[in-house]
C-alpha cells in the first residue's frame, strides 16, 4: 500500500545546516527533532509549522535531544549564557592585552553564535586554527581570525586541557612581546548543567 508522505526540513538552531523533519501524510504528522536549540517563541514564528493561523496538527513528536533527561532541569537561555560569558570575558581582557580568554570548545562547529556576539560586543576578533569551516557562513568570517595575537582563542588542539595546564595556548602562544600570558579557561557547555545539584 502507497501513501504520499510531505517531508518538511525546519531549522533546528543546533549547528549550522541542523534540520528538523515534520512528516505530513494520510495517517497524520509527525515532528522529529534531532538535536535542536530553539529560543522561546521560536517555534511560533515557523511558518511551515502553521496552517493558516493555527499550528497544524502533530499527533507525534520524536524527541532526539541529549537533554531530554530530568537531571537536566534548568538549562539558562542562549542570551543569559552569553551574557555570562560577555560579562567575565570583559572584565578579564580590559585587564591588560595579555590577559586572554581560551574558549574550550570540544565541537568544530555550534559556537558561531558566541563567536560573533563576542566579537561584536567586545571588539575583538576569535582565533581559530583554521578559517576554512567558515567559509559558507560569510557573516562569521570578520569576526574570526588566525592571527594568534588576540585575546579571544578558540584554537583546539587534541590535548587542550594539558596545553592549559602549561600556561599556554592551544596553538602555542604563551606570551606576547615578552610578557606571559594570564589565560583564562571558559568551557561553552550544555552539559555542565546536568552533572550540578538543583
Amino acid at each position: 500500500q502507497k501513501e504520499d508522505v510531505v517531508v518538511t526540513l525546519l531549522p533546528a538552531g543546533h549547528c549550522p545546516g541542523s534540520v528538523m523533519f515534520l512528516f505530513e501524510g494520510e495517517n497524520g504528522t509527525v515532528l522529529y527533532t534531532g538535536d535542536f536549540r530553539l529560543a522561546k517563541g521560536e517555534a511560533a514564528r515557523m511558518e511551515l509549522l502553521h496552517s493558516g493561523t493555527r499550528v497544524k496538527d502533530i499527533q507525534s513528536v520524536y524527541l532526539d535531544t541529549t537533554f531530554c533527561d530530568p537531571k537536566f532541569y534548568h538549562i539558562p537561555s542562549r542570551e543569559e549564557c552569553l551574557n555570562g560569558i560577555l560579562e567575565l570575558a570583559r572584565s578579564w581582557t580590559s585587564l591588560s592585552r595579555y590577559h586572554v580568554v581560551w574558549l574550550n570548545c570540544k565541537a568544530a562547529y555550534g559556537y558561531e553564535y558566541l563567536f560573533v556576539n563576542l566579537s561584536e560586543e567586545l571588539g575583538i576578533k576569535v582565533h581559530t586554527n583554521k578559517l576554512d569551516m567558515f567559509r559558507n557562513m560569510p557573516e562569521i568570517l570578520c569576526h574570526v581570525t588566525t592571527d594568534r595575537h588576540t585575546q579571544i582563542h578558540a584554537c583546539r588542539h587534541p590535548r587542550d586541557d594539558d596545553c592549559f595546564r602549561g600556561n599556554r595556548l592551544p596553538c602555542g602562544l604563551t606570551c606576547q612581546d615578552g610578557n606571559a600570558l594570564h589565560i583564562i579557561s571558559i568551557k561553552p557547555s550544555t552539559m555542565w548543567f546536568g552533572e550540578r545539584n538543583k
